[in-house]
């Protein structure tokens, strides 16, 4: 009888064990780890690849880099380290999966799926303020978190605010507080949101607003509207096309007929507007004054300053001068004696860095879960500008 109440017991024991354990495994979590280290200095590199890393990173304030995993926004430093080192900062929340990753200066917005948006300071690793919302989709950034700290589709910057995006509503906070200073109801037909040069906020249904009071705008043309020459994080878009396809600046809260952009296949980088063909890259001024044209195919990439960024077949890096086309840069995407035999896929221009995922060119299309559609571990290719 006592081994019998011997054996309950101990069973009892280890059961309440494994149960604490799960607990404080599974249970609600946050976890923040700050900077211990000072700051680091802006890095001034010659033009050149810097490094292979295995996730994406998105460059903030030409000094950290910040990447996004399920449950963990984090950053390294130098920013042109040649891999991805121990992280100076952290912030994980636990089941929370992080959404969407964005930065203006030395913020980092963090949106989680729980609706919580974080504001970082990506000095410290601090948290300046936070701010409830509603739930949002969970991490969808894959092997690398492209898609999460390259293509945040739900977070907007404009006039010192950050324009959080819902399928109800655009809530707009102070970046430097988190104070809310204007919310809209979300039109309609809005698929997209972006902002521009003059930070007013967009709608692509044909809405706009005052980015720092979120007062309606009106007298633009009737939508749906599509942004032209944006930067990488869909803010401060130089132009706009309406439901006519007619190109159009907007200067202050006005419009402007902008001819040049007319045409579907061009982009505006660098203050200039870029067309690129199958036989060459061509330029004009915004007026439509022919500027420079460049034999030769190649892709578009953006712009680094007044230097437009443009990438060949052979995966080689081009910089030209955005007035005179001349050539100030130019490279092979790759580490030493490595193979440029690969597809390009999501990429980022960003505080004088180029980052790229490399992906093998039978990858599937749209499939980064397939084991065949990255190049290698250390997939992202970065490079200094």
């Amino acid at each position: 009888m006592t081994r019998v109440l011997l054996r309950t017991l101990a069973a009892a024991v280890l059961l309440a064990a494994a149960v604490l354990v799960g607990w404080r495994v599974l249970a609600p979590a946050e976890v923040l780890a700050s900077a211990t280290t000072p700051y680091p200095p802006l890095t001034l590199r010659q033009p050149g690849v810097t490094g292979r890393l295995n996730v994406a990173p998105l460059v903030v304030d030409g000094r950290v880099r910040v990447y996004a995993a399920k449950h963990q926004v984090r950053a390294d430093a130098p920013v042109d380290g040649r891999t991805v080192y121990t992280a100076r900062w952290s912030l994980r929340r636990w089941p929370e999966q992080v959404s969407e990753v964005a930065a203006t200066g030395a913020t980092v917005i963090t949106r989680w799926s729980d609706g919580e948006i974080v504001a970082i300071d990506a000095r410290s690793g601090g948290i300046i303020w936070r701010a409830a919302g509603p739930e949002t989709p969970g991490y969808d950034g894959h092997r690398t978190g492209a898609a999460t700290v390259w293509q945040a589709q739900g977070l907007r910057f404009a006039a010192g605010n950050v324009v959080v995006i819902s399928d109800q509503e655009l809530i707009s906070y102070a970046v430097s507080t988190g104070a809310t200073t204007w919310r809209q109801q979300r039109p309609a037909g809005c698929d997209e949101v972006f902002t521009t040069a003059s930070a007013m906020v967009a709608c692509s249904s044909g809405t706009a607003w005052n980015g720092a009071t979120g007062t309606p705008v009106t007298g633009w043309p009737r939508g749906p509207w599509t942004p032209v020459g944006c930067d990488a994080d869909g803010s401060q878009c130089a132009a706009f096309r309406d439901g006519q396809k007619q190109g159009w600046a907007v200067v202050g809260f006005d419009v402007q007929r902008l001819y040049s952009v007319d045409d579907t296949t061009v982009v505006v980088v660098g203050g200039v507007v870029v067309d690129a063909t199958p036989g060459d890259v061509s330029a004009t001024g915004l007026d439509g004054t022919p500027l420079w044209v460049r034999p030769g195919a190649a892709r578009v990439l953006g712009a680094n300053g007044s230097t437009i960024l443009l990438l060949t077949r052979e995966n080689t890096l081009v910089g030209v001068d955005a007035g005179t086309g001349a050539e100030s840069l130019g490279f092979p995407l790759a580490m030493g004696a490595e193979s440029t035999d690969w597809k390009p896929g999501l990429f980022r221009v960003a505080g004088g860095y180029l980052a790229m995922e490399r992906l093998r060119t039978d990858a599937p299309e749209d499939d980064p879960e397939s084991p065949i559609y990255y190049l290698t571990l250390d997939t992202v290719i970065m490079a200094a500008l």
